[in-house]
């Protein structure tokens, strides 16, 4: 099932007029539908209510560049598709916007963007970013895409461009979200980057072939990253950054925020810090972002340091090694009694001990082995 002709030219002609997120537009758009909005603002009937006159004379002005036929052939031509809301490929998370939900998206790739979005979480953060979030950024990409999920980003330069390259470096799905035409390659930098998405992803946009960027789009834009996937990871950003802004709408729209901390030195990480303490969680590998976004049961691994051989043993013997000084040999009795158990219980374990390579016998007493004292002061050391 698709939206009907009439419904989809109508929405494609007012992405023309009216901008990304505008929820008075939106309002028009439940109240009188699309048809009816385009009809009035190109001048049939009554001016529609909301606004100032000055703001519909600013839209009808606006009105009259709606060529759908012209964008929707245009499209075509470039391989793109332009999806209405009723679509059979319309992500339905997008309805959560509620009023300011796109108007409809222009699409450029084969895969299914609703398919897509089921499986998806944005990877967010800021553009003049440093090696340890390029790299960070890059990592995350890759590992969850080697896990089926598809990676969701802005196209921008930092960290949005290095979670695509991530994505598609280890043959991954990724979807960037531009604020301008998915014909127009912008930023101009990242023009083979966006080709390859296009080719092995999906480019999105809200706004028509050919349309340009603004400071405006850009944070609009944000709000569909948030509501399309399962959550938004923030990897480096300022106290002020349009990557905060995407987590926040997401906060608000009840999907998961996760931030990645960074130095406590580094403004690029101040930003994530106090996301952190307001409402995200802090995870630092793919495997706790899937604990969050994925199936229940789906945990993350328990961090851990590296095993030890001491860490093989029993409790009895653990107590009996723990018993035996730094230097010199002491007799069983002794380490009885600092082990609390009976002598003989004792001799058991330093028998046990000694097949094991701890402890060595010296006369009636014994002592631990130099591998054994070497890996204790290396163990202290690093504590």
């Amino acid at each position: 099932m698709n939206a009907a002709p009439a419904e989809r030219r109508a929405r494609a002609a007012l992405t023309r007029v009216i901008e990304p997120g505008d929820q008075t537009g939106g309002h028009w758009l439940r109240t009188y539908g699309p048809v009816e909005v385009a009809r009035r603002l190109a001048g049939e009937g009554d001016p529609l209510p909301g606004v100032t006159a000055k703001r519909w004379a600013g839209l009808r002005i606006r009105a009259e560049r709606m060529r759908p036929e012209v964008d929707l052939a245009t499209a075509r031509d470039l391989g793109v598709r332009f999806l209405c809301p009723g679509d059979a490929e319309w992500p339905a998370q997008l309805d959560d916007l509620e009023d300011a939900r796109p108007i409809g998206l222009w699409v450029c790739g084969r895969p299914s963007l609703r398919l897509w979005a089921l499986r998806s979480v944005a990877l967010v953060g800021a553009r003049a970013c440093t090696e340890y979030g390029a790299h960070t950024a890059a990592g995350l990409a890759a590992d969850l895409s080697a896990q089926g999920w598809v990676v969701v980003s802005g196209g921008a330069y930092g960290i949005d461009g290095a979670a695509h390259r991530g994505a598609l470096g280890s043959h991954g799905a990724t979807v960037a979200v531009l604020a301008c035409g998915v014909d127009r390659r912008y930023p101009p930098g990242h023009r083979a980057l966006l080709d390859r998405i296009g080719e092995q992803g999906l480019l999105v946009g809200e706004l028509p072939p050919g349309d340009h960027p603004t400071a405006s789009r850009f944070v609009l834009r944000n709000r569909v990253i948030a509501a399309l996937t399962r959550g938004t990871v923030v990897v480096e950003a300022a106290v002020r950054s349009g990557a905060l802004a995407t987590a926040r709408s997401a906060g608000r729209l009840g999907r998961f925020v996760m931030g990645v901390p960074g130095p406590v030195t580094s403004t690029l990480s101040m930003g994530v810090h106090e996301l952190l303490r307001e409402q995200a969680v802090l995870v630092s590998d793919a495997a706790e972002v899937i604990e969050l976004i994925g199936t229940m049961g789906q945990l993350a691994p328990r961090k851990s340091g590296p095993l030890l051989p001491r860490d093989l043993l029993g409790p009895a013997a653990t107590r009996v090694l723990a018993a035996l000084p730094a230097r010199g040999a002491v007799p069983p009795r002794e380490i009885a009694r600092e082990a609390g158990a009976t002598e003989d219980e004792a001799i058991g374990r330093l028998y046990e001990l000694h097949s094991l390579g701890f402890v060595e016998r010296h006369g009636d007493g014994w002592q631990l082995t130099r591998r054994t004292r070497d890996a204790s002061a290396r163990t202290s050391h690093g504590a």
